[in-house]
């Protein structure tokens, strides 16, 4: 093939050979950096193949690997929880708000849009969480206030507003109720609208740690993210204070850039885990809702 024909498809392939690479160099420079010593990072800044590997942010962030553990667990348990219940109710909404015959369907919709626009205030959720639904240091803490998403019902709304709404006549018409038709009908044909939102949702039960430390006082229901944030401050408080130190460690270089790649590592690591399985179900089911003739 003469190589004026070629140049489109060999630029669009340059392209996107590019777009790769910068996403995918960042990942290696985070882990080149977690196994490099401070002093090197110092010296001769980020490599992507480090001078020397060293382990010691490894170690300092799996000093207390029990510990660690237990907040790995308590942060898949609300992650998986918290998603699997926020899905099923903000399904129920948006197949509420996508059917045209619903009664109260402006009122539910301007109810949703104002919660986009204005909330109760961080004193007052205080309040209500801690003194009295009294769900302070429990699990629940941290699965309830995101349940409802008000962009996430809107978005899968307007995805189920796609579903014809002739399945749903022909359906009643057989008899079907409308629980039925929700979890027979609707779910199965909303399933990449669904994955979009499951993972969004698990996301940001995954990677949040406000609600900790606002609401949690335990140790043992300390969640990952939180633990992290924890270790990440007193090594910049450490840092920052060499006065207070004691003798002995007041020569020694604390890992601080290079901890916190480590931890950014054990934290995506779980999620780089988990998206392909969503990915599937992006690229399957596009077409799934048509009427077959």
């Amino acid at each position: 093939m003469p190589l004026k024909k070629r140049a489109p498809q060999l630029i669009i392939h340059s392209v996107f050979i590019l777009f790769g690479l910068s996403c995918v160099i960042p990942l290696i420079s985070v882990l080149s950096i977690s196994f490099s010593s401070e002093v090197d990072i110092i010296q001769n800044g980020y490599r992507l193949i480090p001078h020397l590997f060293d382990f010691k942010a490894y170690a300092y962030v799996l000093y207390r690997p029990i510990q660690l553990l237990n907040a790995f667990k308590i942060s898949i348990l609300v992650s998986v929880i918290g998603t699997l219940l926020s899905v099923l109710f903000m399904a129920g909404i948006s197949y509420a708000l996508s059917r045209q015959d619903y009664r109260f369907k402006n009122g539910l919709s301007f109810f949703v849009f104002f919660t986009m626009l204005f909330n109760g205030g961080l004193v007052p959720s205080y309040i209500l969480i801690s003194n009295y639904l009294h769900l302070k240091n429990t699990l629940w803490v941290l699965i309830l206030p995101y349940l409802a998403v008000p962009w996430f019902i809107l978005l899968l709304r307007s995805f189920m507003q796609k579903i014809p709404h002739d399945i749903i006549e022909s359906c009643m018409i057989d008899g079907a109720n409308e629980f039925r038709i929700f979890y027979q009908i609707i779910l199965p044909l909303a399933k990449p609208g669904l994955a979009t939102i499951a993972l969004f949702t698990m996301l940001q039960y995954w990677n949040d740690w406000w609600l900790s430390l606002l609401y949690i006082e335990e140790e043992h229901l300390v969640p990952l993210q939180y633990m992290l944030y924890r270790m990440m401050n007193n090594i910049s408080f450490l840092t920052s204070s060499t006065n207070m130190m004691p003798p002995g460690m007041k020569n020694m270089t604390l890992p601080s850039e290079s901890a916190r790649m480590a931890m950014a590592i054990l934290a995506a690591g779980p999620m780089l885990a988990v998206f392909p399985f969503f990915q599937k179900y992006f690229v399957r089911g596009l077409t799934v809702g048509a009427i077959k003739g």
